[in-house]
């Protein structure tokens, strides 16, 4: 899947922050792709580049449609058509995250069929994906595991491919979303498998490697979150993990989109070591990720000293503070994958 850039980031009408939250990791992981936002009336959503209308993206060499949005059940509103209808008949491909097929709504699939465009729907795959087999495979592998979904897990796991590769680390980010794949070019968007094959599609993405390359997996949901966990424990399995680092949002008290009470941190890593034990008996946790921007400063650095007492493990914001602590923690467990 070779998507064309730049892109016009399109919010819709979305209510908040986190419900553009593809559009906001591609803008601050690739933002020399992203040449403007296009915001219906109400958007809540500010990503903090141009305003622009299609034609004046058009006029700026945008050459792709980004729909950057998430909700639940993925579905794309009827009141968003028009807009992207609008793309196509200026010449724009457009590519969605979303669970609904661009290429399911006629009025879309009849304007790319008109001008010759692509449509893209990150989410399908049209891989054909073994069930999974648990066998132990060569290479290490780290998954971001949450206390909730909407957590930092993505942004973790990018944060530590950019520090692992600096501390001389053989390491590759491994997608299992649809913004993952948006920034990778690559990987699977792991809750659009059908559930018997999740564990096989994790195992696809990360196959067998040389015995000190390190895949770090994209985590998804949680194992606690009524409404994701079947997700998040085939994640678990397929991924085999050695290393795992929890993420948590610390000004939660409720699971997002349930009346669940948020986990604790120390409940994650329990319940993580002994569903992961299944597939990799040396599972061990290597730091926590908390996402402080709710805190200032000093509320955030004592909060992250409190937890890295209280696990006995590195804490950090990746975002605010770095990863250095979580890289130094895995390069002192696993010192042979460190270049000399």
């Amino acid at each position: 899947m070779q998507i064309a850039t730049p892109y016009l980031m399109f919010l819709g009408d979305v209510p908040d922050r986190l419900a553009a939250k593809t559009a906001y990791g591609i803008v601050d992981w690739r933002p020399e792709w992203c040449v403007g936002q296009l915001r219906l009336p109400g958007c809540a959503a500010d990503l903090g580049i141009p305003d622009l209308t299609i034609e004046e993206a058009v006029a700026k060499g945008v050459r792709t449609l980004i729909v950057g949005v998430v909700n639940a059940g993925g579905v794309l509103p009827d009141h968003w058509i028009t807009s992207i209808v609008a793309a196509l008949e200026a010449g724009l491909d457009v590519a969605s995250g979303l669970h609904t097929r661009l290429g399911s709504i006629p009025a879309i699939a009849e304007a790319a069929a008109r001008g010759g465009r692509q449509l893209y729907d990150v989410r399908h795959s049209d891989q054909r994906f073994d069930t999974g087999k648990g066998t132990k495979r060569p290479g290490r592998r780290l998954l971001t595991v949450g206390t909730d979904c909407s957590v930092g897990k993505k942004y973790t796991v990018l944060a530590l491919e950019k520090g692992m590769r600096a501390r001389g680390f053989d390491a590759d980010f491994r997608a299992t979303g649809q913004t993952g794949v948006f920034i990778s070019g690559r990987g699977v968007a792991i809750d659009a498998v059908v559930a018997d094959f999740i564990s096989g599609a994790v195992e696809w993405i990360s196959p067998a490697a040389a015995p000190e390359h390190w895949d770090l997996i994209e985590g998804q949901g949680s194992l606690f979150h009524p409404s994701f966990a079947g997700v998040s424990l085939g994640l678990l399995h397929g991924a085999q993990p050695d290393a795992f680092v929890v993420c948590h949002e610390p000004t939660r008290t409720r699971m997002r989109g349930v009346q669940h009470p948020l986990p604790s941190i120390e409940e994650v890593i329990d319940l993580t070591v002994r569903c992961g034990s299944l597939t990799n008996p040396e599972i061990r946790p290597v730091g926590i990720a908390v996402n402080t921007q709710a805190l200032e400063e000093a509320e955030a650095r004592a909060l992250l000293e409190h937890l890295a007492a209280a696990h006995d493990l590195p804490a950090t914001d990746p975002v605010r503070f770095g990863v250095e602590s979580i890289v130094e923690r895995i390069a002192t467990l696993y010192p042979a994958g460190v270049a000399a």
